[in-house]
C-alpha cells in the first residue's frame, strides 16, 4: 500500500476510536432519486407563482403542485418548505393520490395544508431549475443556492435585462 493510503486509513481508524458509532461512511443511494421540477413566474397581480413538478420513481407518478407567494423572499422560504414536506410525505401523497385516487378531495386537503395546491395545466413551464433528491431525505442547504439564482434570473423583468445591455 501506498503511504497516502496508509495514513488515510490511519486517519479513518482514529476518527472510528474517537467517535464511536459514528457514520464515516458517505450516504449510499440505490440510484433512485425523486426529480423536482421548479418554475416561477409573476402574475397580473404581481404575485409570484411557484410551480413544482415531482417525479417520485419509487411508485413512478408524478405530483403537479403550486402556491402563490408575494415577495420572492417568501417565494423562496415556501419553496423549501415545499420541497421538505414533499420530500417526507412521499408515501401520504402516493397513497392518497394515486392509491386511493376515488379521494382525491383527500389528498388536495392534505397539500393544503402545507400551503400548496394541486396543479391540474398540463404543460409546465420550459424555463425551469431541476433537482434531485434521494427519498425521505431532508434538503441540504447547498441545493438551494443555485435553485434560488436559477429562479430570480426566469423572473427578471425583460426591462431591466434590456437596461444591463
Amino acid at each position: 500500500m501506498s503511504p497516502d493510503v496508509i495514513e488515510q486509513c490511519r486517519g479513518q481508524r482514529l476518527h472510528e476510536i474517537n467517535n464511536p458509532g459514528e457514520d464515516i461512511m458517505p450516504y449510499r443511494t440505490n440510484g433512485v432519486r425523486n426529480a423536482f421540477r421548479c418554475s416561477m413566474e409573476r402574475n397580473q397581480s404581481g404575485k409570484y407563482c411557484v410551480r413544482i413538478q415531482v417525479r417520485f420513481p419509487r411508485h413512478a407518478w408524478t405530483l403537479a403542485t403550486y402556491f402563490l407567494a408575494s415577495s420572492f423572499d417568501r417565494a423562496m422560504k415556501k419553496l423549501e418548505q415545499a420541497l421538505g414536506f414533499l420530500q417526507h410525505n412521499e408515501e401520504k401523497l402516493w397513497f392518497w393520490g394515486v392509491d386511493r385516487a376515488g379521494d382525491v378531495g383527500f389528498s388536495a386537503e392534505f397539500l393544503r395544508e402545507a400551503g400548496l395546491n394541486l396543479d391540474r395545466r398540463a404543460e409546465f413551464p420550459r424555463k425551469c431549475a431541476s433537482v434531485s433528491l434521494s427519498p425521505e431525505r431532508a434538503v441540504p442547504a447547498f441545493v438551494l443556492g443555485p435553485l434560488r439564482r436559477h429562479l430570480a434570473e426566469s423572473v427578471e423583468s425583460p426591462r431591466s435585462v434590456a437596461a444591463g445591455d
